[in-house]
């Protein structure tokens, strides 16, 4: 299914600039320096939320533009509620690195 981005905005995948509109963003679109700034500044249950988003809409290699392997776990209860099909996914991917002890250097 293809989706399809709010009226007038165009998307991008240029996430080294803070003026970009992340790809990931399509139906709530906000540029890459605002959404760096809600991280950071958003109250818990906000956050989860914002992280959950950029798991399931994002490129696995571009959510750690944003975020860290570490924060993700430390987080797990609250994101993963967040990430509809790429749930399973996501716990592969951790599952596999915490096997590995590759979550501990995160």
């Amino acid at each position: 299914m293809m989706t399809i981005p709010a009226p007038g905005v165009r998307l991008s995948d240029d996430l080294d600039d803070p003026q970009a509109v992340p790809y990931f963003l399509w139906d709530a679109p906000s540029t890459v320096g605002e959404l760096r700034e809600r991280l950071r500044r958003a109250p818990g249950p906000e956050r989860a939320q914002l992280l959950g988003r950029i798991l399931r809409e994002a490129r696995d290699t571009d959510v750690w533009r944003f975020t860290t392997p570490r924060e993700v776990v430390e987080l797990w209860a609250e994101v993963s509620r967040h990430l509809g099909t790429r749930r399973a996914f996501w716990e592969f991917l951790l599952g596999r690195w915490r096997r590995l002890g590759l979550d501990e250097r995160a």
